[in-house]
């Protein structure tokens, strides 16, 4: 039997809700529709982590972030970690990469905040300052980064494989502040391209003025966007072209519409922010189902928040809706490119034997509660993202479902579906079963997060465990007075928090139960033993 071949779209932090074949009332997405109407659409489809790197490493590992060790932005995915990539890599499979990966750091700054060390006893030195001893740091954990420098692709390239992937155009940061590859590509065809950039001279448009929205001057057949798609579709008429015979596997990954929100061209004004829709939890006063987000409306209210860059932030009725309608542009465009993709992918010969895959790493509030953007309140707009997979080779697939998955499923899936068994350790189960109509093996999920450092009204870091399951969404905060307990067949919009409800005390306390024992079925089962004591 022919093995399949794998075209891996994934976008950055999109909502499940942000597909018209989800549903939505006004964005228009007819090229990713096109993925749902010939697969199945997944309506409850969960995150391990709602920020990028550790749900983005849990994507290619198949582990939880509490495993692979990337627990938050700023721990770059472990060398030493197997990724699906590897094992395909290994069988003949073709590996690309063309796009934001975010592995690894994109900066090369210092950690926000210093290890704090017993008063009285001396620290132990720099390189036995870590349980493990591979610090993860230095020229090897620096290819994101170094990308921006890189005048020829092809000599990053040569270094070797990038986490399993042969061939690789690596996009760092987001909006039209993307860099990487990206950077050069652009400088060779925009001369003095940074002068284009939103961040430093942007279009003036008086209609906008929420934060972080930005009229960008570059074109949108240079946009990132484009360039992503562009990159991917030369690699697939390269394939194409050398009649290879071993399959691939390409990840077509998007930095949108990831915030800033600078949509090019006709896709910035492409929705109207008067028609843009809020939902109930926006309007609902006051906002304090936790102290958390009573803090950023606290901070709204009295002009400290930090509005500018990759916190949390609280929005007014304008702005929130200027960011969704924004947000839509870059999405549209998305769609454009992907369709850009698809085509290729027929005018090749390559489809009818091509799964394509859809997903985002993880939501946004995009006004939810009147917040944007990202952080520990793990409403189902940040934790549950988009999932279409799409098999020529399936037949009598669901349309949709409902049943309970995870970002953790995916390196499993795509593995039993190239025919091979996962390595030692990897968690998650393999969709096939789903994708023939039957059942999800989970009946409750656990998301994690933890945070690098104190905000909204926090004053040290923290780590928040979910447990998820179809009706309740219970979230706990490490060190806190304070949970989230949400019934979401009667609270869909998660607007009573049930923590501290007498009437609820019993269903908590069985969610505790239940989730205690997921915990033990996430802990590691990975090295094995390498032989008898």
């Amino acid at each position: 039997m022919e093995r399949p071949n794998f075209l891996f779209f994934m976008t950055d932090q999109q909502r499940a809700d942000y597909l018209s074949c989800a549903g939505n009332p006004l964005l228009r997405t007819p090229h990713i529709d096109s993925i749902a109407a010939r697969g199945t659409r997944f309506d409850r489809f969960y995150v391990a982590s709602p920020i990028c790197m550790p749900n983005r490493a849990t994507i290619l590992t198949g582990r939880m972030p509490s495993l692979h060790g990337v627990r938050m932005n700023g721990i770059p995915l472990g060398l030493d970690a197997t990724c699906f990539t590897h094992l395909l890599k290994r069988a003949g499979y073709r590996t690309a990469l063309m796009g934001k990966a975010h592995l690894q750091n994109f900066t090369g700054q210092e950690k926000a905040f210093a290890t704090e060390w017993p008063e009285g006893l001396k620290a132990p030195p720099p390189d036995l300052s870590e349980a493990d001893r591979d610090l993860r740091k230095g020229p090897a954990y620096d290819r994101e980064l170094r990308a921006d420098e890189c005048d020829d692709p092809a000599t990053d390239e040569a270094e070797g494989d990038f986490y399993g992937f042969d061939s690789f155009r690596l996009c760092t940061w987001h909006g039209d502040s993307v860099r990487g590859h990206y950077s050069r590509w652009l400088e060779r065809r925009l001369p003095d391209s940074d002068s284009y950039r939103s961040r430093e001279n942007p279009l003036h448009d008086p209609r906008y003025d929420a934060p972080q929205c930005r009229r960008t001057r570059i074109p949108e057949a240079l946009y990132p966007s484009s360039y992503i798609a562009d990159m991917t579709v030369d690699y697939l008429e390269k394939h194409a072209a050398e009649g290879a015979r071993a399959p691939f596997f390409v990840q077509c990954s998007f930095p949108d519409p990831h915030h800033p929100f600078t949509p090019p061209g006709r896709y910035w004004d492409l929705y109207n922010p008067a028609d843009i829709a809020l939902p109930e939890s926006f309007y609902h006063r006051p906002h304090d189902q936790t102290p958390a987000l009573a803090a950023l409306h606290r901070e709204f209210e009295t002009g400290v928040a930090d509005r500018r860059w990759v916190l949390p932030y609280a929005v007014n009725e304008a702005e929130a809706k200027q960011i969704v309608a924004v947000t839509y542009g870059m999405i549209a465009l998305i769609d454009d490119c992907i369709g850009r993709v698809l085509a290729a992918l027929e005018e090749f010969g390559l489809a009818a034997n091509t799964v394509v895959v859809f997903t985002s790493d993880h939501g946004d509030w995009m006004g939810d509660h009147g917040i944007v953007q990202k952080g520990p309140l793990h409403y189902q707009s940040l934790i549950r993202v988009p999932f279409l997979w799409s098999d020529p080779a399936a037949r009598d697939r669901p349309v949709s479902t409902d049943a309970l998955c995870s970002s953790l499923d995916i390196a499993r899936s795509i593995l039993a579906r190239a025919g091979f068994a996962p390595f030692n350790g990897m968690q998650g189960q393999d969709l096939a079963a789903v994708l023939a109509g039957g059942r999800s093996e989970h009946d409750c999920l656990v998301i994690e997060q933890q945070t690098a450092r104190p905000y909204m009204g926090l004053t040290s870091s923290v780590r928040v465990r979910t447990f998820q399951d179809r009706r309740w969404r219970m979230t706990l905060w490490e060190g806190q007075d304070f949970g989230e307990l949400y019934d979401l067949d009667n609270d869909p919009g998660e607007i009573a928090n049930l923590w501290d409800d007498a009437g609820h005390r019993a269903v908590r306390k069985n969610l505790m139960e239940r989730m205690a024992w997921k915990l033990f079925e996430l802990q590691d089962r990975s090295p094995l033993q390498t032989g008898e004591a």
